[in-house]
Formats: C-alpha cells, structure tokens, sequence
C-alpha cells in the first residue's frame, strides 16, 4: 500500500511497558473524525468535533460493538497549533502494554494507519512549523545521555543553530543580489565599491563557520560520549576504578594479578560528562595465551580510545610495563592516577613525569578511599566541557551531517576569499557565494531531497 502525506496517522507515543499511563497520537485531517469513532463520554451526548483546541476530555474508547476498553482523557489540538500542525488528538490511557496496544488497534480500526517512524515530526517539518535542523535536535534531544546534551539538543530545538545559519544566508543573499544587479546594469550599479565590504563580511563568516565546526568534536563527546579505556599493568586497581566510577561492583577485583582478561564496557554520567567506559586487562609481557588476547585487546582500545585513564601503582617501583603504557600516552587526551596513595608511597608524580609528553594531568588518587575522585571529575570537565563546549548558550555541532555541510560551505567562502584577494571578475563571486548559501540551507532543510528526509526521519522512533 501506498502511503501519502493526506493519511491521518496513528502510534503509540510513550514507551510500551507497565506505566501509569499510556499516549496514542493521532495527526491527520481526519483526526478528531477517527478519535470521535472510538471515543464516547459518560453521557454519550459530547462529540470531539465541537471541542474547541487545546481542550482535555474524560471518558472511554469503546470498539466497534461498543465493548468499553479503556477508560481515558482525550486532548483536542486543532491546526495549526499543535506538534504537526495538522488536526491532532491525544487518547491518555492506562499504561501497560496490553492495554496501550489494545486501544491503537481499536484507532486503527477506526480509520487511521499506522504512522511510520519519525512520521509526526517529518509532518511538522514538511508543514513548515520547524526546520530540518530543528527536527534533528529531536532525535538528539530523545537520545541525550547527559544534562549538556539535553541542553544543547533544546536549544536546537529552539532555532539557536537555525537562527545563526539563517543570518549568514540572509547576508549571503544581499550581497549576491547586489553583485547580480551591478552585472546586469554596470552602467547605472557598481559593485567595485562594494568589495572591501564583501571581503570583511567573509572574513567574519568563515570565523563564524570555523567556529561551529571546531566544536563538533566536543560535540560529539557531549552526544555520543568519550570514549575511555583504563589501561596500566596488572593489578594497579583498573577494576577498582571501573567499580568507582560506576557505582556498582561491576568488574572483579582481587588481589591476584591479571583478574580481568577480556574487554569490560559500561556507560556511567560524571557531573554531565557521559563516558563510555572500558576496563582492560592489564598491558604487560607474558607467555599465556589467553592473557595475550586479552593484553592485545588492551592495546587496540588504548589506541581507539578519546581518553586514557593510566593507573600506575604508586607503592610499587615502575618497571618497564608502567614505562612503556606512560610513554605511549597521548598529550591532551590522558589523565595519569597514582593510585593506592593510602598505602606507602614508592612512585610519585616526579618519578612518572620524566615519561611523559606536556599536558598530561597527574593525580594522587586511591580507589578505595576515594582520594582523588573530585580532582579527577574537575580534570575530565577541563579536557571535555571548556570553552565553546562549556555550560554557556554557544550551539554546539552534534550532527554529522551539520558538520559535512559547514565544511562545504567553508570551501565556498575560502574560494571566494582567493577570488577576492586576486581581483577576479564578480561572476566568480556569485558562484562561491551561492554554492556556500545551498550548503547552509541544506542544514536547515533547503534544497533537500526527498530521499534524504525519509532517511533522517526512519532514524526516528515509532511515535515522534
């Protein structure tokens, strides 16, 4: 069957499982026609299509035989105010996944189809209500792993990227409207006057745009999280840390050397930092062959990894094991703990620093008092939450795709920066101009191909 953009579609909205309630959505031209099929007050008398917008009403969804199902309350949203900006109606039921399940049948029954994923949103997106980059920050807003996320996938939501994209175009377009003007009537319009003006304009957008782009790496570690591997040799309390940082007695810690073999991931949130944490076996020579794999396992997340937590035993001389996991740290991405500070101290920070590449932090730390712990949450905000990916209202790039598109358009600008500074004919302006405008407006849904918007929208969950 062949779907179009006139069906009034259905879903569940909320997640299916026992809950205290359950939400069906319904958008479509014939939603509150569908809802009034299902839905009947108390009285029987009330009729959803006399409802005024954005009005709440009690009563129950019944099936075709009249059979009650559910006893509910039924938001009316009428066009255009509402999440689609089509005819919208809400059914909140018990929760549960019988019950859930039961009354969309009985609205499927009644009418509507089931809606496909992300469909509601690409609704609002094709109805002009938010723009494709606005769209996208749902999705990410849904799947936020930490409090910064959240903030930055909002404020999204809210137009803070499409608003500055927006700006730069608008500019773009004056200027490429004024070059257009002089070519076609260069008795009457100059742009020679004019150029000075373009070049510091251009100057200030490829600012702007190096900006959004250089904070898509922190991006990425505020959406996705930092990936982080424990690494230091046998028994220097990388299971303990793991345990720690988590909360839970995840990992097996003993006294015996060599406990953990194999790879252990988990996700844990520090103070808005997510990290996609990995515990290793300890990096050291041996002869057995299944610690090799494990050791060789070890290696290969050491060199993945965004960030290396190095434990070093401090009541113990380093051997060559510690001096060769210091020496491979990378600078910038690398925190080295000096664990076990509770007990006597052997190793201290000047005896590892000589090993060390500049910039990477030394703490005292011991895992089973806690010693060090604060020190280090304060070093992992440092590395990952500072400048443009701090807790102030600067967009930060999470998207991918944003990123591809801003680098394009970069491209543009720097061509036309040459362009500028070589004294070229304005016709080159206008084709470095335009190319940076469609790559911006690509962002924000411009010039989209219908394949693309289905792709983006199928990444989307059932009900939104």
């Amino acid at each position: 069957m062949k779907f179009t953009e006139n069906d009034t579609i259905a879903a569940i909205s909320t997640a299916v499982s026992e809950a205290g309630i359950g939400i069906i959505r319904i958008s479509g031209s014939e939603a509150v026609e569908v809802a009034d099929r299902v839905f009947s007050t108390p009285g029987g008398k009330k009729k959803l299509k006399d409802a005024e917008s954005h009005t709440v009403h009690y009563g129950y969804v019944r099936d075709e035989n009249g059979a009650v199902i559910d006893e509910v309350l039924v938001t009316v949203m009428r066009a255009p105010r509402s999440y689609t900006a089509e005819d919208t109606v809400e059914i909140s039921c018990h929760g549960g996944v019988l019950s859930v399940r039961r009354v969309l049948e009985t609205v499927l029954e009644a009418g509507a189809r089931i809606a496909e994923s992300g469909e509601f949103t690409k609704r609002a997106f094709l109805n002009g209500r938010i723009d494709l980059s606005e769209a996208e920050a749902v999705m990410s807003y849904i799947q936020s792993k930490n409090d910064l996320a959240m903030k930055n996938s909002l404020g999204q939501m809210r137009g803070s990227l499409s608003s500055r994209i927006e700006k730069i175009r608008g500019e773009m377009l004056y200027f490429t409207a004024y070059i257009e003007a002089s070519l076609d009537d260069p008795e009457n319009l100059s742009f020679e006057e004019h150029i000075e003006e373009l070049s510091e304009k251009n100057r200030g957008w490829l600012d702007e745009i190096a900006a959004l782009i250089k904070s898509a790496e922190g991006g990425r570690y505020i959406q996705e999280g930092v990936r982080t591997v424990i690494v230091g040799r046998p028994n220097a309390g990388k299971s303990s840390l793991m345990n720690l940082l988590l909360g839970q007695d995840r990992a097996i810690v003993t006294d015996i050397a060599g406990t953990t073999r194999d790879v252990l991931t988990e996700t844990v949130t520090l103070d808005s930092i997510t990290l996609i944490l990995t515990d290793t076996a300890g990096i050291h020579h041996t002869d057995d062959p299944v610690e090799k794999i494990g050791v060789e396992r070890a290696r290969q997340n050491f060199e993945e990894a965004d960030l290396a937590l190095c434990m070093i035993d401090s009541s113990l001389e380093l051997n060559e094991d510690d001096i060769e996991i210091l020496k491979s740290l990378k600078a910038g991405k690398s925190i080295v703990l000096l664990n076990k500070t509770d007990l006597e101290t052997v190793t201290d920070a000047a005896h590892v620093e000589k090993y060390l590449p500049a910039d990477i932090r030394i703490i005292s730390f011991s895992a089973t008092e806690r010693t060090g712990y604060e020190e280090l949450t304060d070093a992992l905000k440092d590395m990952f939450i500072s400048g443009s990916v701090g807790y102030n209202d600067e967009v930060v790039i999470t998207n991918e795709r944003h990123k591809r598109l801003l680098e394009q358009a970069q491209d543009s600008l720097t061509l036309l920066r040459g362009s500028l500074l070589e004294g070229r004919s304005e016709d080159f302006f206008t084709v470095d101009l335009m190319d940076a405008y469609e790559a911006l407006g690509k962002i924000i849904g411009e010039s989209v191909g219908e394949d693309l918007v289905n792709e983006i929208f199928s990444r989307f969950c059932m009900g939104k």
